[in-house]
């Protein structure tokens, strides 16, 4: 720390780095690169004819294009930021922090009264001298990470890579090598080194960093910046409770966390130093020294343990007026809490490495005991007499009665009685090392109630509730005494089984589980049904810590839902591929409409009676250029996850107008175009999405349908009544599409305007020789006749089921008997093949944009 002996306040002179890097604005980009590099600095001035003209710094590298070669001999005066933000030598330390926090800038050039660069200011030594330790201490890493980090192939070069970390903003990138599945990471210091060695012919896993380094998000901001130092680095991988990457952490998050407690205090804390300074010039000396250290309390002692002087902070927490302190024993502050041999070792660290720090209780004049921050540092004087003692500290009282609370209260669900996720896992690690020690097996099961979102929304919390306590009481009626049940959140339960010998022994648990979950619940008279999806970890051959057979179970239950729901499984290693894999996908989903990746096939209906064509869905397509076409069973639920299915339900609307107006030009008249859309749309004003997709295109929105699901309807009916009724209102139709395989289905028919239904492709698969589907598609039928709806068959694949449909009186056909998939120009030359250049009058086209996991 910089000596001021004539000054109130460090100003930029005192901390300015005075071997300044600087380059003419035609050195070539590449070759400021290097000089940045080779001197270990993160950041070049650039200046003509004695003039500082420009800056460029490191984190300038994410914004250059690495993909032409001759773009890194360009000169630098392309790229820099100009002009250059100055301050004044004499610019007190107050001044310089608030320019940093207004500016959002890193680096500030410091200039003498003829505006000459004299150095510069660098935001992290700042902050640093500021004695962060307290407050990093008290700031946990979940509450500060970057979650938004690109997630890219190590097969891509360079130069998408760059592109990532623009795009999200972000100084680093992960990394996925495809042929081990192993993670690395970029940042922006090893863009630094590829444009400094001019080749970037390698993919991006050749440049990652790997293994990562990672850091768990309950860890304190403190353990992760003595993380940083230790390592050398400037990032680290965040990993959850799971042991799943769930963003970066940086030393710019660190510091800029800091800073706005850091703007919100100096102010009065450097008011506090004026004052004290001006008693004396010995004063000056010690006020300085202590300020620049802490932005807590103080007190000043000779090496004797005399009091030598206090601030304000200190008379406000102890009670003692600066009269009363100056001159008496430190101990006048000791609670009587710590006995000889504490003290001891806190003196013996202090004389080895000058200064102390933790947490103690000390006591107020008033008699209350209380606990504090603090940190002892021992001052050396100029004149080479006895060392004085500076002690900053701060009353941590209310975070120690936080966490009292917190503890007392955190091992058990407030709701259900169940035991929570802390409990659990510390059972979960007693358990795991009797299992170890007696040779035996244990599982956990991570178990969620399918649909339960559904029922909760419908019948009211109070109802979810009550449910969520019925099935805790079953839960713990299915397991032994010594086995766990406990409840993490929401729906999902997880449970511990103990002593169990063979993998039979905890299947024979989780079937019985699921059956007696599955046994209907008779709340606020109403009979409900609910079934889980469990996924099944086994130590130790699925993991041999909690965090591995927690995630793996986790895993493995996700894969019993995509399953169909109301099953489990068993972990495989598989199955962890396949959650990375899944990331990854959600990444590239969240490009797809900026890539111009998506795209509409569509598939001909006809009437099985006339033979003539009906009706046409379009079905929504996803084609990557790594991925290949992917499932849009897969992508849409994941759209949806990622909140991305509204702007992807709005292109849908736009193209498919725009292709219905097409083939009207082509002479196809009076056909409709049915737009299946997303529930999640229904709650951003559909209506107008519609109305200017209409405008765009100029079609009539007499052609145009709505086709919805069950789900569109479940979540909110009432907002779902209006906007079906609006979108009549405009001369819009619509119609229920997968009819039967939702949630109460039959009273939606009759209380919402509906003009067409659309029998599901499951109920038409077994027919006509699966007596009870047979039953359930007449059914249907009847039902939609006496509603006076018009009637589609989905998926129909055989001659049987035409003429048992067409029998029942369902004639509109839909399926690869007829007619597959294929996109517009394709079906436009059908079209024309079957009528030439006239038009299919009166036909309906449908068109599916939101729910298409038929294929």
């Amino acid at each position: 720390m910089t000596l001021v002996s004539n000054k109130s306040t460090l100003t930029a002179s005192h901390l300015a780095q005075r071997n300044l890097l600087s380059c003419a604005p035609d050195t070539p980009l590449c070759t400021a690169a290097q000089l940045i590099r080779n001197n270990k600095t993160s950041s070049i001035l650039i200046e003509e004819d004695g003039r500082t003209v420009g800056i460029w710094t490191e984190a300038d590298c994410a914004k250059l294009s690495f993909e032409q070669q001759d773009y890194f001999d360009c000169p630098i005066r392309e790229f820099m930021s100009s002009p250059v933000l100055t301050i004044k030598a004499d610019t007190p330390l107050q001044k310089i922090v608030m320019t940093f926090y207004r500016h959002r800038v890193r680096h500030l050039l410091v200039v003498d009264e003829e505006e000459q660069a004299i150095g510069i200011v660098n935001q992290t030594d700042v902050i640093k001298k500021q004695g962060i330790e307290h407050y990093l201490q008290l700031r946990k890493i979940k509450d500060n990470y970057n979650s938004r980090v690109p997630v890219v192939s190590g097969q891509l070069p360079v130069s998408k890579i760059a592109e990532a970390m623009a795009e999200y903003k972000s100084s680093s990138a992960l990394v996925k090598d495809e042929q081990s599945g192993e993670y690395g990471i970029i940042t922006e210091r090893d863009l630094l080194h590829i444009l400094a060695e001019k080749h970037r012919d390698r993919d991006a896993w050749f440049y990652a960093a790997h293994p990562l380094v990672t850091i768990h998000d309950e860890d304190t901001l403190h353990q992760a910046y003595i993380t940083i130092k230790q390592n050398n680095i400037r990032h680290l991988v965040v990993t959850n409770s799971l042991s799943e990457i769930v963003g970066i952490l940086s030393l710019q998050h660190i510091l800029s966390d800091i800073e706005i407690a850091y703007v919100q205090k100096l102010e009065t804390i450097l008011t506090e130093r004026d004052d004290a300074l001006r008693e004396s010039k010995k004063s000056l000396y010690f006020a300085e020294k202590i300020i620049e250290a802490s932005l807590d309390s103080i007190m000043v002692t000779d090496a004797g343990g005399k009091i030598l002087s206090v601030n304000s902070a200190f008379t406000k927490l102890t009670g003692y007026s600066e009269e009363e302190a100056i001159g008496q024993p430190a101990s006048l502050l000791s609670s009587g809490r710590h006995d000889e041999a504490f003290y001891k070792a806190m003196w013996g660290d202090i004389a080895k490495k000058r200064m102390w720090q933790g947490e103690i209780w000390n006591k107020k004049k008033n008699g209350d005991i209380y606990p504090e921050w603090l940190t002892i540092v021992q001052i050396d004087q100029d004149d080479e007499s006895e060392h004085l003692f500076a002690a900053i500290f701060s009353d941590i009282t209310d975070r120690k009665v936080s966490e009292n609370k917190i503890h007392a209260l955190a091992f058990f669900d407030d709701l259900t009685g169940l035991p929570n996720r802390r409990l659990f896992n510390d059972r979960f690690e007693i358990a795991l090392s009797t299992a170890h020690r007696n040779h035996q097996q244990a599982a956990v099961l991570f178990l969620d109630l399918d649909r339960f979102k559904q029922i909760n929304d419908s019948l009211g919390h109070k109802v979810g509730d009550e449910l969520l306590k019925a099935v805790s009481n079953r839960l713990n009626a299915s397991v032994k005494e010594g086995d766990t049940v406990s409840r993490f959140g929401g729906d999902e339960f997880v449970i511990l089984l103990t002593e169990m010998d063979c993998v039979n022994d905890v299947v024979s648990v989780v079937e019985r589980i699921s059956k007696v979950l599955s046994q209907p619940y008779d709340l606020e008279s109403k009979k409900l049904h609910v079934t889980p999806s469990i996924g099944v970890a086994i130590y130790p051959d699925d993991g041999e810590d909690t965090d591995t057979l927690l995630k793996h179970a986790d895993i493995a239950m996700y894969k019993a839902k995509e399953g169909g729901r109301n099953s489990y499984q068993l972990y495989t290693a598989e199955m962890n591929v396949v959650a990375m894999d899944r990331l990854l996908t959600q990444n590239y989903l969240r490009s797809a409409l900026q890539q111009d990746e998506l795209e509409l096939f569509y598939q001909l209906q006809f009437d099985s009676i006339s033979g003539q064509v009906v009706g046409i869905e379009a079905l929504l397509r996803w084609n990557h250029p790594e991925l290949g076409y992917v499932s849009p069973a897969y992508f849409i639920p994941m759209a949806e996850e990622i909140g991305i299915i509204v702007d992807i339900d709005r292109w849908v609307l736009r193209q498919a107008c725009r292709q219905r107006k097409l083939w009207q030009q082509q002479g196809l008249e009076d056909v409709r175009i049915s737009v299946n859309i997303s529930a999640l749309h229904f709650r951003h004003d559909l209506i107008k999405s519609i109305q200017l997709a209409l405008k765009e295109t100029g079609l009539d929105p007499r052609l145009l349908t709505l086709e919805v699901t069950e789900g569109c309807l479940i979540e909110d009916i009432e907002q779902a009544s209006k906007t079906l009724t609006r979108a009549n209102e405009l001369g819009i139709k619509n119609s229920i599409d997968d009819f039967g395989t939702g949630f109460s289905a039959l009273s939606y028919l009759t209380q919402l305007p509906f003009d067409t239904l659309k029998i599901d492709a499951s109920f038409v698969r077994k027919l006509p020789f699966d007596q009870q589907e047979c039953q359930i598609v007449a059914t249907i039928i009847a039902m939609a006749q006496g509603l006076n709806l018009g009637i589609v068959a989905e998926g129909v694949e055989t001659r049987e089921q035409v003429d048992f449909l067409t029998k029942k009186g369902c004639s509109i056909m839909q399926g690869y008997l007829y007619c597959k998939p294929a996109n517009a120009d394709n079906i436009s030359t059908q079209l024309l093949e079957l009528y030439g250049t006239g038009s299919v009058n009166s036909a309906e086209v449908s068109l599916s944009a939101g729910h298409l996991a038929e294929i």
